[in-house]
């Protein structure tokens, strides 16, 4: 029996069968699964660094503030130290940051690279202005974190301090707090 044209026709054909599809989208799948896992450890090592970079930051600024405005101390709140732009540097608006980072201060702030930070000034006993303050980075999520692994903090004395053993947590909640935290190698 001789094929048909219309046999000949079909095992002509280009393309793909549905095994070979098949085949192909599991090997994708597989890849993606290695990869993927890879990626977010990589992302939270980024924010972990970036994180440590910006109190570095806000400690600069702390600084650079309380010295501009000695009859002040250091600010209240870390929005004080940023400024929409274009900033005028005053009492209230240092303009000493990014507002990006300054308007983490707030509940509604979105964050950066997946932190919130605040800062606050801190008026030691018997004194009347701030001259002492604090600032903290956690991770947005806390400790279901999928942004970070640490938190950090920092103080007037400019060391950066982790939390120890590294773990995504809330930020210290004060400046005695904060000095229980493990500083970092700067």
């Amino acid at each position: 029996m001789e094929p048909s044209e219309e046999n000949i026709d079909m095992r002509k054909q280009k393309g793909f069968s549905l095994i070979e599809l098949l085949i192909v989208v599991a090997i994708i799948l597989i890849i993606a699964a290695i990869a993927i896992p890879n990626l977010m450890r990589a992302r939270m090592a980024a924010n972990d660094a970036s994180a440590a970079a910006s109190e570095r930051s806000i400690v600069t600024a702390e600084v650079g503030y309380s010295a501009s405005y000695p009859q002040v101390g250091y600010p209240a709140t870390l929005a004080v130290l940023g400024g929409a732009l274009p900033c005028t540097p005053a009492v209230a608006t240092g303009c000493l940051i990014d507002n990006t980072l300054a308007q983490n201060g707030n509940p509604a702030g979105a964050g950066k690279s997946g932190y919130l930070f605040a800062a606050a000034g801190v008026v030691p006993a018997g004194g009347v202005l701030p001259t002492e303050f604090y600032t903290t980075a956690g991770p947005i999520g806390g400790a279901t974190s999928t942004t970070g692994t640490r938190t950090y903090c920092a103080m007037d004395d400019g060391v950066v301090r982790t939390n120890n053993p590294p773990a995504a947590a809330a930020p210290p909640g004060g400046y005695a707090a904060c000095q229980a935290f493990v500083p970092m190698n700067n």
